[in-house]
């Protein structure tokens, strides 16, 4: 096979050092890209994708998976001709969890090489961003309101001191901010609320099973709305997720479909993949099954 790893030098640094005396396992033609600011990745992707590259390597966190991921969408053709591949050097890599990729870069490589290619579902989000309005596919989740302010929070020193756990401290920090009311709409089923949360697969946050009836190849996003977001909210839905019964015990109200639409009166922040990208409005559909990737 060609393949291509797209490889985000900063992450994991350590790791990222490691990557390169290892590349030879994957046997056929390779090219290492490493990328050299935001967006590079997406660029990267697509002019592999032109040059024949038939696996393209996401190596790097959550970040670098959804540029690689929209850099091959952006190729012509990019979706049929390219399937993409995840090597896992992060800080959560929740979509890797999802396919059950290893976080050891070595196994990751191992996995990769004798994986299985499977077609997983593509969501689309068409969000606002300043006056304009921006697209973007995303593979994993996004959230809007309470989630996306503590990701604006969530500042590189937190994430090195903390690690995962950094979204926790900025989540308790999001809460002193005035909340933002957000209307949803999910194929025609209404509800409003301060935090919501929208995944493709079953991971939120790293591990957390929180949507743990989500599959990949439905044809449907899963959507948990949280009316009120405070203290009690956090801390309701901590325990739940600690104790494997967030769908009973969290609190939030549960939809299924394949158009979501929310809208604010008010500037309601919206991410994807852990990267705050814009506001409500947003429009997100899905695509079933037009996304090949690799998993063990």
């Amino acid at each position: 096979m060609r393949t291509c790893i797209i490889f985000n030098p900063t992450a994991r640094g350590e790791r990222a050092q490691k990557l390169r005396s290892m590349l030879n396992e994957l046997g056929g033609e390779l090219a290492l890209r490493p990328t050299t600011g935001p967006g590079v990745a997406t660029l990267l992707a697509s002019e592999a994708v032109r040059e024949g590259f038939d696996t393209i390597i996401a190596a790097g966190g959550d970040g670098t998976v959804n540029e690689v991921l929209n850099g091959i969408a952006s190729a012509p053709d990019g979706l049929n001709r390219a399937r993409l591949a995840v090597l896992p050097l992060g800080t959560v890599n929740v979509f890797a969890r999802e396919l059950g990729i290893s976080t050891a870069p070595a196994r990751a490589l191992e996995q990769i090489r004798h994986g299985r290619e499977i077609q997983i579902d593509l969501p689309l989000a068409a969000f606002a961003n300043g006056s304009q309005t921006k697209q973007r596919h995303f593979i994993q989740l996004a959230g809007a309101g309470l989630d996306a302010r503590a990701i604006e929070l969530a500042s590189f020193a937190l994430k090195k001191k903390f690690g995962p756990f950094a979204y926790v401290v900025a989540g308790l920090q999001a809460l002193s901010q005035p909340p933002t009311r957000i209307a949803v709409s999910v194929d025609g089923q209404r509800s409003e609320g301060e935090l919501i949360i929208i995944c493709n697969g079953r991971f939120y946050g790293g591990s957390f099973n929180f949507f743990p009836d989500a599959d990949l190849q439905d044809g449907r996003l899963d959507v948990c709305v949280f009316p009120r977001t405070n203290f009690f909210t956090l801390l309701r839905c901590g325990l739940s997720l600690l104790l494997g019964r967030i769908a009973t015990l969290g609190g939030g109200h549960y939809l299924r479909g394949e158009s979501i639409d929310l809208s604010s009166a008010s500037l309601a922040p919206f991410e994807l993949e852990g990267e705050n990208v814009g506001h409500a409005p947003v429009q997100i559909s899905v695509r079933p099954k037009a996304l090949r990737v690799i998993r063990p």
